[in-house]
């Protein structure tokens, strides 16, 4: 399995963990809630569909909305298949939760676990913050040593472009500092552990996750990359 098949399958078993869906709302969520799958589409989502419903993680079921029923014999075509998590899908996606591995530290797969931190256990989340800056620190030192080795070579655009990739890493960074911070006081992003209400997040907007790499205070968000 291709590292990223792995993580539309976990994607796709913490959505069905929090409700049955079809797989047109299950493409929609993919999309709106976890930018790295904006550019998918049905011919990569239904086969994962289909290895998780032959592993056992989940079942199908017909749809049951007056609309479902009305729809499929007006259309000639059967009514829409609901995807339901199975006891065992439940069980593989916390076991899924619990893993702290290398794979979670990369750009894609972090964005995918962070979307489903508010399931994951403070300890493990701590892991996955450490080891993301960690793996983020390394890329920074290399890059500036980089940047050393070449600078003269370098056109001003190009340097710039440098300079660009380097300061996303560094608000990526300092968002990480903070997001650890936070959970060493034994805060999470919804209040604090004295009690107070709803806390906003690290771009001013209440109810909504910053992103890897958004600078706090600012509007303009941060790519990890060059």
């Amino acid at each position: 399995m291709s590292r990223r098949s792995g993580i539309l399958e976990f994607a796709v078993l913490g959505l069905l963990r929090e409700s049955p869906m079809h797989g047109y709302e299950l493409r929609k969520r993919l999309n709106t809630s976890l930018g790295v799958f904006r550019a998918f589409s049905y011919g990569t989502l239904y086969p994962c569909l289909k290895t998780l419903v032959a592993n056992g993680w989940l079942i199908e079921e017909p749809g049951n909305t007056p609309q479902d029923a009305l729809a499929a014999p007006l259309a000639g075509r059967r009514a829409k298949i609901v995807y339901r998590l199975t006891a065992e899908g439940k069980e593989h996606f916390e076991d899924l939760l619990s893993q702290t591995g290398p794979d979670a530290y990369e750009d894609e797969h972090f964005a995918a676990r962070f979307a489903f931190f508010g399931q994951t256990s403070r300890d493990v989340r701590m892991r996955v913050l450490e080891g993301r800056r960690s793996r983020l620190e390394e890329r920074l030192e290399k890059m500036r040593a980089s940047l050393a080795r070449t600078r003269e070579r370098l056109d001003d655009y190009t340097l710039e472009l440098q300079r660009h990739g380097m300061e996303s890493v560094e608000r990526e960074v300092r968002w990480l500092n903070e997001l650890i911070e936070s959970e060493r006081a034994g805060r999470d992003l919804k209040g604090s552990a004295s009690g107070e209400s709803a806390q906003q997040n690290t771009n001013g907007a209440p109810g909504v996750l910053p992103r890897p790499g958004d600078t706090p205070g600012t509007d303009t968000p941060g790519d990890t990359t060059p």
